[in-house]
């Protein structure tokens, strides 16, 4: 088999692998807290300005659309993370069932993907939280508070501080961050409610008027609906990380498919109400542009001690959304380590039961990039990783289900030619849709991963010294 065309065997995936696996200490219920911790965060407390800016009233379909296209890629995810469960996700998906070549494309996009998104989600947390702080009458200067790309700006020191807090609650363990995540999202989700509470009684359907002043759009087109969606979309994906954790749950075959599929659709509930609740209370143009738009939507009618309560909740429960793909990230480089792809000595496992060594590299370099770049250019290019890898997923479905059709599946996607095929093509159409300099510096990472693989990681595969364990 030629070494780029080499697949890992799925009846091998339950072995132990290069060293001790993970401990297995997640239920069902720390699996949902995960995907919505990671799901609802910076997404809807943030981006939701951002794609209103750029579809109107009519960032609604946008959440429709991009909830649609991650739906249908989160039953794939079911499907096969309960075939293949172990650290890795898409990446080890691809690994079984496309081969070694496009594993690493999928692989090197995801950690495109988890790096940005915990480098905006930290940017996203520092807005709410120099905004809770004015609140208390204590003003951090500009220089500290902000990248170089705004006048004055230096460092955000403050998403620096939060990436730092959630990486030593990871090193403590996966039970002991996972409980507390499970609080925290409560906590979130709590002032989500109470926000829809608050602005409902405000709708004006007038706000609502004109509903798409910036059309429907198209691919290659930066405004409008679609260009929205593509944005948004930022915000539903986070139930990949369950599929990271598919070692470390009790019952993978059960709990993973309840996770994954449960998270989104509290989560896609949660946002259309939360969206139409926002739009409806206040006129579009009012809040496209804040870091914190549901918070000051709240202080423009008047509600200023509401607006610090979800400040508040912001900054102490958007960390879980840090938590979720940092730990994802970190899997992501153990399975990749694992197969030999990259140095072996990153797959070491503490006593703790967690990958200590990756997670603290990635923690460094996701916090030199939330320290210097802008929440909209690095949600952007986290999304390009994403839909890279949701479209690999989408691809193995299909043929996993030609190749292996009675292979015993745990959860079975209904309609696979269907789901498959969604899933596929709104990731191409969203990728289209995204600005074409986000479209080029994905290119130009891929670019550099394939430098990587040719040179260093093909001959160090686990499978080139092991050929036997190929499928």
């Amino acid at each position: 088999m030629a070494f780029w065309n080499r697949r890992k065997s799925i009846d091998l995936m339950q072995g132990a692998g290069d060293g001790p696996r993970l401990k297995a200490t997640l239920s069902w219920y720390h699996l949902i807290a995960l995907g919505v911790g990671a799901i609802v965060g910076t997404g809807i407390l943030t981006l939701i300005g951002v794609g209103a800016g750029l579809a109107g009233p009519a960032v609604m379909i946008s959440f429709a659309l991009a909830g649609l296209v991650c739906a249908c890629a989160a039953l794939a995810y079911a499907e096969l993370s309960t075939m293949m469960p172990q650290a890795g996700s898409a990446y080890t998906y691809s690994y079984a069932v496309l081969g070694e070549l496009l594993a690493w494309i999928v692989g090197w996009s995801l950690i495109l993907e988890y790096s940005l998104v915990v480098s905006a989600v930290a940017v996203g947390w520092s807005g709410y939280a120099v905004g809770f702080l004015t609140g208390l009458g204590i003003d951090l200067p500009t220089a500290l508070t902000v990248g170089p790309h705004v006048a004055g700006g230096i460092v955000n020191l403050p998403a620096v501080f939060i990436i730092a807090v959630v990486t030593g609650l990871l090193l403590l363990g996966t039970r002991e961050s996972a409980t507390l995540n499970a609080i925290l999202v409560v906590m979130k989700v709590a002032a989500l409610i109470a926000f829809v509470a608050i602005a409902l009684p405000a709708f004006d359907s007038a706000n609502f008027t004109p509903f798409m002043p910036n059309g429907f759009g198209a691919p290659f087109v930066q405004t409008g609906v679609m260009a929205a969606a593509a944005i948004i979309f930022f915000a539903f994906y986070g139930f990949d990380a369950i599929s990271t954790a598919a070692e470390e749950a009790k019952r993978p075959e059960r709990d993973l498919a309840i996770g994954i599929v449960g998270s989104m659709v509290i989560c896609t509930a949660l946002y259309l109400v939360v969206a139409a609740s926002a739009i409806g209370a206040r006129p579009v143009e009012s809040f496209a542009a804040s870091p914190e738009p549901l918070a000051l939507i709240l202080r423009e009618m008047g509600q200023g001690t509401a607006a610090q309560w979800i400040a508040a909740s912001a900054v102490i429960a958007l960390p879980t959304v840090l938590l979720a793909f940092l730990f994802g990230q970190s899997r992501i480089f153990l399975g990749m380590a694992r197969d030999g792809l990259l140095p072996t000595r990153l797959a070491k496992i503490s006593n703790r039961g967690v990958p200590a060594v990756v997670t603290i590299f990635t923690a460094i370099v996701v916090a030199g990039l939330a320290g210097i770049m802008r929440l909209d250019e690095l949600a952007s290019l986290a999304n390009a990783g994403t839909l890279a890898a949701f479209t690999a997923v989408g691809v193995c479905l299909i043929v996993l289900r030609l190749r292996h059709p009675n292979r015993p599946r745990k959860f079975k996607a209904p309609l696979f030619w269907l789901v498959g095929g969604i899933t596929i093509i709104g990731c191409i159409v969203f990728f289209l849709s995204l600005q074409p300099r986000t479209q080029f510096w994905f290119l130009v990472w891929n670019a550099a991963g394939l430098v990587v693989y040719f040179l260093w990681s093909a001959r160090n595969a686990r499978l080139a010294k092991a050929p036997h364990e190929a499928a």
